[in-house]
């Protein structure tokens, strides 16, 4: 059986894809990352490098025209900073609506780009990486149970029940993924979370300050912080 996994080279998805191989074999698995003119290229060089230590067939796929309007912080085209608070300061800011940092719709769109993708190729699941810590308090609405739900049974659907999305943390939180991957030998220190490019973590994002304290849950520390 053929697999695709939606793939961007961050703690989550590199989970998923060492579990997609673990059920599949390498043979039979295509990591699949996404450019959306994110801010820098970092995650992209980390999703290469982690598919060549997996030996999966690793595709790209450009859809950042479709958010050049977006003044998402992450995006390239944006002036906004991206925050240096954690989520839960950034949703009282908000009021309850998703952070500065959620790109519009991004997993319907990863979704269904890559549900068009994987029948073309042959595969009958697609492997993807939200988490209950993200979806917490309406921050990154399209991380949600209820979201996913949506997307599987509408991709189920219309592929005319050939395709079945798969999405083994929603209800766990990153503290679950990482012990989870510690125990599947995951090549953490090849990941790359953080919102800003560099050489190094910023530290203080809101990713970074989830990743690095789901190490620390887990009586780790995070391979990238120096």
């Amino acid at each position: 059986m053929k697999v695709m996994v939606l793939f961007s080279g961050g703690v989550d998805s590199t989970t998923c894809l060492a579990l997609a191989v673990r059920a599949h074999g390498a043979g039979n698995v295509i990591a699949l990352s996404i450019s959306y003119g994110q801010k820098h290229s970092r995650e992209i060089e980390a999703a290469r490098k982690i598919a060549s230590y997996y030996n999966v067939d690793w595709k790209q796929l450009d859809l950042s025209t479709i958010f050049v309007d977006s003044d998402c912080s992450l995006l390239s085209s944006s002036c906004e900073e991206i925050p240096k608070e954690t989520y839960a300061e950034q949703l009282i800011e908000t009021g309850g609506k998703p952070v500065s940092t959620y790109v519009p719709f991004r997993n319907g769109l990863f979704i269904a780009s890559a549900a068009s993708m994987a029948l073309s190729l042959g595969c009958e699941i697609i492997y993807y990486g939200p988490h209950a810590d993200d979806a917490a308090g309406n921050a990154y609405p399209d991380c949600s149970e209820e979201f996913n739900d949506a997307m599987k049974t509408a991709v189920y659907i219309g592929s005319g029940k050939q395709l079945c999305i798969k999405a083994p943390f929603v209800d766990k939180t990153k503290k679950d993924i990482v012990k989870l991957g510690i125990e599947l030998d995951v090549p953490y220190e090849l990941t790359w979370s953080c919102y800003e490019g560099g050489n190094n973590p910023c530290g203080v994002c809101g990713t970074c300050r989830d990743r690095q304290n789901a190490f620390l849950a887990n009586g780790v520390q995070d391979p990238l912080i120096k």
